[in-house]
């Protein structure tokens, strides 16, 4: 439940988004039956080819070093934000149903009591590849199904609150600010979030080009951020392709 299987990242891209990688092989195909069945060559072919190529082959380079050879799911980014873990005494983890994290926060804090919530919604969150995820992602004991502006905690009672790759899949802005109200009110005074994205951001058009659009920007996650009430939002990388916000 800690421990990963190689190729583990890649493998659940593959997995969860293979509509995409239906379409793109069949288009492939499509293009070199035009080519045998009427004669089309020349630069502009493989121009085409080596475009759709690019698509499908890069996310999945970039998914393997990200989620497979970073060292992401070791957590050691988690060390310069977290100053003492064994003073956290109570800590959220907040998913959209696919959960690889609580496991490994519980390791990481060893004397928090940790809540886990799914915000998952099949009537706003309608994206393909988080409902095959939530077929086959383990499930924390005790994870509580919630709506994204409501929280069943108490005021100022949580240490620290986790959002880990999953805040996307809110794709309203107002939705988004709903939850970080959430968040703050159940965080106490000196509680923190951690919420973890790939951004709407250059490195990651070249990583997922089109795909980059699944995403958000950094300021579109500041500004919800602020919209919600909190006023220290810093952001540092994890890979060019990750950023880490450490809000209080």
């Amino acid at each position: 439940m800690i421990e990963r299987k190689p190729f583990q990242g890649v493998l659940n891209i593959l997995d969860f988004n293979r509509h995409f990688y239906y379409f793109g092989l069949t288009f492939l195909l499509i293009l070199f039956l035009i080519k045998f069945i009427f004669g089309w060559s020349g630069f502009t072919f493989w121009i085409v080819i080596a475009g759709f190529a690019y698509g499908l082959i890069m996310p999945l380079l970039v998914s393997a070093y990200v989620y497979d050879f970073s060292g992401y799911y070791k957590f050691n980014w988690l060390e310069p934000l977290v100053n003492n873990p064994n003073k956290v005494s109570k800590l959220v983890n907040i998913n959209a149903g696919f959960d690889e994290t609580s496991y490994i926060l519980e390791s990481k804090f060893p004397n928090a009591k940790i809540s886990v919530f799914d915000f998952y919604d099949e009537e706003h969150h309608t994206e393909a590849a988080i409902k095959r995820a939530r077929k086959v992602s383990l499930v924390y004991p005790d994870t509580s199904s919630i709506q994204t502006d409501k929280i069943p905690l108490e005021d100022d009672s949580v240490d620290a609150i986790f959002l880990l790759s999953s805040a996307h899949e809110i794709r309203d802005v107002d939705e988004k600010v709903q939850l970080f109200k959430e968040c703050k009110r159940i965080l106490n005074p000196d509680g923190q979030i951690i919420l973890v994205e790939h951004l709407r951001d250059f490195p990651n058009f070249v990583a997922f080009t089109i795909g980059f659009t699944h995403f958000f920007s950094s300021n579109t996650w500041k500004k919800a951020f602020k919209s919600a009430g909190f006023e220290s939002i810093n952001e540092t990388k994890f890979t060019p392709f990750m950023s880490v916000f450490s809000v209080k």
